[in-house]
């Protein structure tokens, strides 16, 4: 698998990961929580997320999938603050 260093510092995670975003609003939760633990198992280590998805119904439903898992070996980017702009 290609790894890759986040940062100088950073974690070191998987080069594929999960985007979330997809997993809010009418999506099957049981099936957003299934493909969260699929992807754990096929090596992913990284999943996105924003608090502006769904109003934070990814992070519950993330934390809900990591329940019973390894969390220290997954790591989660949160994007924060976004703001939806009108017209400019």
């Amino acid at each position: 698998m290609n790894y890759r260093q986040l940062g100088a510092t950073g974690p070191r995670v998987w080069a594929l990961g999960l985007d979330c975003m997809g997993m809010s609003g009418p999506a099957d939760r049981s099936e957003s929580i299934a493909a969260i633990h699929a992807a754990l198992d096929a090596g992913i280590t990284l999943l996105d997320t924003g608090d502006f998805y769904g109003s934070g119904h990814n992070e519950a439903l993330i934390g809900e999938a990591l329940k019973g898992t390894k969390r220290d070996s997954v790591v989660i980017s949160v994007k924060f603050s976004g703001r939806r702009l009108g017209r400019l």
